[in-house]
């Protein structure tokens, strides 16, 4: 068994989900591994890992305006909003979903289906620099 890991770096605008399939297959395809298992996981709490599909945008767009209806920001009733009304309804979004996923990696390529694709899902108004771990395990 080996491993290998890193660091992606995303820069998001504002609110919405942001693909990066591409950037994760360019590096998994400079590693020696080419079967095994890649976990990737986003090291902040108000935005999130998915996987979407990756064919039609409107899904992406819906997406983030479903969690807007979802989790309004109203700003009533919570206590945490040192950096604005979207403080603490992006952790509430961040929960909903998820800060981490696992791939399968077969033959040096993720083995996602015909029209899934990687995306940091960002839950702030304001643009970010988001790292996401990347870590492959397997032979």
């Amino acid at each position: 068994m080996s491993t290998s890991h890193t660091t992606l770096k995303l820069n998001t605008r504002g609110k919405g989900l942001y693909p990066f399939t591409q950037s994760a297959q360019d590096w998994l395809g400079k590693q020696s591994i080419r079967n095994g298992l890649l976990t990737l996981f986003i090291q902040h709490t108000s935005c999130s890992l998915v996987i979407q599909e990756n064919a039609d945008p409107d899904v992406t767009l819906d997406l983030r305006d479903f969690f807007e209806r979802l989790v309004p920001e109203s700003g009533e009733g919570y206590r945490h909003t040192a950096e604005g009304p979207d403080d603490m309804t992006s952790h509430i979004r961040s929960t909903l979903t998820s800060t981490s996923v696992s791939i399968p990696v077969v033959n040096g390529s993720l083995a996602l289906g015909t029209w899934q694709g990687l995306y940091v899902f960002e839950h702030r108004a304001y643009p970010h620099t988001r790292s996401i771990v990347l870590q492959l395990l397997g032979e």
